[in-house]
This record gives C-alpha cells, sequence and structure tokens, in this order.
C-alpha cells in the first residue's frame, strides 16, 4: 500500500473509532466530545476523501492502469515489453517516463492539461463500458480504436525542445523545423520517427480501417 493510501485508512479508521466509541460509551456531551465527533463527522472524512482522491488520480496515470481494459492490453504490452523498439516501447524504457509513459506521452499539457487530460479520459470510460470498446475483441480493438485527433508534436516538443545540440544537429529537423511546429509534419510518421504502435497501424492498414478524423480531413473539400 502506498503512503497515501495508508492515511486514507488511518483517517477513515480514526473516524470509525471515533464514533464507535462514542456510541459505546454515551458520554456526556460536553465540549471534548463535541470537538471530537466534529473531527470524525467533518474534518477526518473530507481528509479521507481528499487523500483517497489524490491516490486515485495518481493510480490512472501508471501504464497498468490503461492496460485494465482489454481493449488496451496490445498497446500497454508493447510499451512494456524491452524488446520492443517502437516508439512507445522506447520511451517506457527511459526512466523519465517509466510506468507513467502513457499518461506522459498522451497527456495535455499547461495550465489545464491536468483536468483537460481526466476528462478526456472519463470519454474513454464512456466509451469502453457504455458504448462499443467494451464488447470488441482485443483482434477488433487493435483492427478499429483509432487515436481520436492527430497526435500533437507538442507533446514531443515538451521534451524535445529543438533547443539541444543533438537535435540540431540533425539536418531534417532544422529544415523542417516550420512544418514540425505547425503541425504539418508529424514527428510520429512513416518519414519521421514512426508510429509509436506500428502494429496497431498495420492492422488498420489491413481492415481498410482509418481514423475518424482523418476521414473528415479526406472528406473536407
Amino acid at each position: 500500500m502506498t503512503a497515501l493510501g495508508s492515511i486514507t485508512l488511518i483517517l477513515a479508521l480514526s473516524s470509525l473509532m471515533i464514533m464507535g466509541l462514542f456510541w459505546w460509551k454515551e458520554p456526556e456531551l460536553d465540549l471534548r466530545w463535541r470537538i471530537l465527533l466534529f473531527a470524525a463527522i467533518a474534518i477526518l472524512p473530507t481528509a479521507a476523501a481528499g487523500t483517497s482522491t489524490v491516490e486515485g488520480l495518481e493510480r490512472t496515470t501508471q501504464r497498468e492502469f490503461c492496460g485494465s481494459c482489454h481493449v488496451m492490453e496490445a498497446h500497454v504490452a508493447d510499451a512494456g515489453d524491452p524488446f520492443s523498439m517502437s516508439l512507445a516501447a522506447r520511451h517506457s524504457k527511459n526512466s523519465l517516463f517509466g510506468k507513467n509513459s502513457c499518461y506522459k506521452c498522451h497527456a495535455n499539457y499547461g495550465m489545464y492539461g491536468y483536468p483537460l487530460t481526466k476528462w478526456e479520459g472519463m470519454g474513454h470510460v464512456y466509451h469502453y463500458y457504455l458504448g462499443e470498446y467494451g464488447k470488441l475483441s482485443l483482434k477488433e480493438a487493435v483492427e478499429t480504436i483509432h487515436i481520436n485527433k492527430p497526435y500533437p508534436n507538442r507533446n514531443c516538443m515538451h521534451c524535445h525542445a529543438g533547443g539541444g545540440k543533438l537535435w540540431k544537429g540533425i539536418a531534417d529537423h532544422a529544415s523542417a523545423r516550420d512544418e514540425i511546429e505547425s503541425g504539418r509534419i508529424s514527428c510520429a510518421s512513416a518519414g519521421c520517427h514512426g508510429a509509436a504502435h506500428p502494429f496497431s497501424k498495420t492492422a488498420h492498414k489491413k481492415a481498410g480501417t482509418r481514423p475518424t478524423w482523418q476521414e473528415k480531413a479526406e472528406a473536407t473539400p
């Protein structure tokens, strides 16, 4: 159990113990007991709710949590495969990403990045439990589930900002910088670093499926 989990448990048990002791002893309701009961009914449960929420939100940033939905098992398995050379796996091997690699690559960044990311995550939960995702087999999921918008280069450049010698030392980076920053060229395209989950792209191609955002773009005159 994590430190926050332990704190949550201690807070909850303390609240129950105070109320249980009051019910068992039935003491006079003096100032001391008023304070203890206020703590048991209001302060301790509120604190427990806060620590459990923080613990829960932290749990949702872990790759293991992403794999708890069966439709993501293939993606999570590839990201955690020490022998895979996919973009996702290579980043997962980096200690800065580690077990949180899914979140760190797919998160929104900026002032409201964290709540926006969690809000989008609720959309995934909806599609899994109340939509079509939960009914799909793993094979069907790999062939049909797509990212709902082009992967933004700004997520890559959150770490690879383009100011270092290594980045500048690659001629293609320098010549295509404007296209990269504007998103006209994707860092995760076949001509650059390749797809983060190439097995999924191959399955989509075989199945003849295309991302919703790409279908809309192609349909736009």
